[in-house]
């Protein structure tokens, strides 16, 4: 998942989000499928094309074409930056589900204490090399944490 969505333009939102599942031959989960694009929110907007849908819309339908193959890893740029705070949290929320009922493993880059709250475990980096780790993190410990850095 990218902060650059990468949909292609020509593409309804269901074409996008099922692009990585067609292209490699594979038969989508129907009921799976049914329950990413519902949990974000784009069951209304499955015949529009890019260009017809908002910046967090077009996020969620990137979100979605990454989460319904059921990779066992998936790599998130800033998933939520886009995001209004009630859909990020809604993200946010999916994903750790993702991780915790179907074993399905999520590294996030963020900039966000709120969205690194909702991981298991955060490394902290600074200048190129770890600089500190929080298991169980909470948007406060990760502040606390920050707080330390660039000083």
């Amino acid at each position: 998942m990218f902060q650059a969505f990468n949909l292609i333009p020509t593409l309804t939102a269901r074409e996008n989000i099922l692009l990585p599942v067609l292209i490699a031959g594979d038969d989508h989960d129907t009921a799976w499928f049914d329950q990413v694009v519902g949990i974000l929110g784009l069951a209304d907007r499955l015949t529009h094309r890019p260009s017809e849908l908002s910046g967090g819309q077009q996020q969620r339908v990137a979100a979605a074409r990454a989460l319904v193959a059921r990779p066992e890893i998936i790599f998130a740029d800033e998933p939520s930056g886009n995001l209004d705070s009630k859909s990020s949290a809604e993200l946010l929320a999916f994903l750790a589900r993702a991780v915790k009922e179907f074993g399905q493993t999520i590294v996030m880059v963020t900039h966000d204490p709120g969205a690194a709250s909702y991981s298991d475990h955060v490394v902290f980096l600074e200048d190129g090399r770890i600089a500190g780790e929080l298991n169980a993190p909470t948007a406060e410990s990760v502040i606390d944490r920050m707080k330390r850095f660039g000083g």
